[in-house]
């Protein structure tokens, strides 16, 4: 499995509108991405404006397919003026559980 984790940091004023796009995102990445076993989105308990992804893939080639997904251009689109800062990104593989315990 693919796994990617990202942190995002909202700029205050578009907080709402950049999670309302999040969310579309994360229910179309599911919804219609039959190689996208999980996208969660997590909200820091302390910083409102910031965010955590975590996103479980197949392979690599299904992650680089969610990202010509219509939701996802839509999101990439939508937001790309609403970061208080530059996003982090980590990709790596699965460990635990195997890659045999994810089904949809």
């Amino acid at each position: 499995m693919h796994v990617i984790v990202a942190e995002i940091r909202i700029n205050p004023d578009h907080r709402e509108q950049f999670m309302k796009a999040m969310l579309d995102d994360a229910r179309g990445s599911i919804q219609n991405e039959p190689d996208c076993f999980q996208f969660s989105v997590v909200k820091d308990g302390k910083d409102l404006n910031r965010i955590f992804l975590f996103e479980v893939y197949r392979d690599r080639e299904a992650f680089e397919r969610h990202q010509q997904m219509p939701h996802y251009i839509k999101w990439r689109d939508t937001v790309q003026g609403w970061y208080a800062a530059p996003t982090q990104v980590t990709e790596g593989t699965n460990v635990y559980p195997g890659d045999q315990a994810w089904s949809k």
